[in-house]
């Protein structure tokens, strides 16, 4: 059974930083490219980074310079280090495998940001 536990969300203020984790299992994840999405209230799920088995990664424009992803395939474990936040990082944010799972589905963590 596939699971993926994100958590380290939390309220910051503005300026702040948190780091999540999502700990996978289930699949093979170290082949696998993992991924951040979000999903602001009222908006559609969003891709924030990847990163690949090898290690490349991908920001998406709004978040570069500010996030950073990083996993490490001895704990099935996925990162995501937020520096700099701002109100709109406001959302739940979701891990799950590129391409091959449905993204935004689960639990996510909830990270708020007040200015």
């Amino acid at each position: 059974e596939v699971q993926l536990v994100e958590s380290g969300g939390g309220s910051v203020q503005a300026g702040g930083s948190l780091r999540l984790s999502c700990t996978a299992s289930g699949f093979a994840f170290d082949s696998s490219t993992m991924a951040w999405y979000r999903q602001r209230p009222g908006n559609t799920c969003e891709l924030v980074s990847t990163i690949g088995g090898g290690g490349n990664h991908y920001y998406t424009d709004s978040v570069k310079g500010r996030f950073t992803i990083s996993r490490d395939n001895t704990k099935n474990t996925v990162y995501l280090q937020m520096n700099s936040l701002k109100p709109e990082d406001t959302a739940v944010y979701f891990c799950s495998a590129l391409a091959t799972m449905v993204p935004c589905r689960g639990q996510g963590t909830q990270v708020t940001v007040s200015s």
